[in-house]
């Protein structure tokens, strides 16, 4: 298994979060340009054997240059349990850390109980929760020192 990440583009990404049943309402082209095209980003691509398999997309939403944004990402569910976000997140960090980011955050609803594990894993801490209604939908808030 050969598994490679390299830049992308918004359009790869778009094609990728349709294969992806979590995103029940994907965000559109517009929505990904109005966030990154003002502010520095990273799209990354992953491809397994060839394959496109995910992606990870972050941004300085803050603007500030200390706290980077990982705001969208996924693998493709028949390329899971391969490592694939493990590397893509590696990959964010590293390219985070050569651009002077101190902190890598993000947020996920409860009810992805993989991505809440993962972070844990990742070394991530919760740092806010955001309560909703239904509980499922209530956001976590995670960030971590790089």
């Amino acid at each position: 298994m050969n598994i490679l990440v390299r830049p992308g583009s918004i359009d790869e990404v778009l094609a990728i979060q349709e294969l992806v049943p979590e995103f029940d309402k994907p965000y559109s082209k517009s929505e990904y340009n109005h966030r990154l095209l003002a502010s520095e980003h990273v799209i990354l691509i992953a491809e397994c054997d060839g394959e496109i398999a995910g992606f990870k997309v972050g941004y300085d939403r803050f603007l500030d240059g200390e706290v980077f944004y990982s705001w969208m990402g996924a693998v493709i569910p028949e390329h899971r349990s391969k490592g694939i976000a493990r590397l893509l997140l590696h990959k964010m960090q590293v390219w985070c850390k050569l651009k002077g980011y101190k902190v890598l955050k993000f947020k996920t609803m409860n009810r992805h109980r993989n991505m809440l594990r993962f972070a844990i894993n990742e070394g991530f801490y919760v740092v806010d929760f955001e309560p909703y209604p239904d509980p499922l939908l209530s956001r976590i808030y995670f960030e971590k020192k790089l």
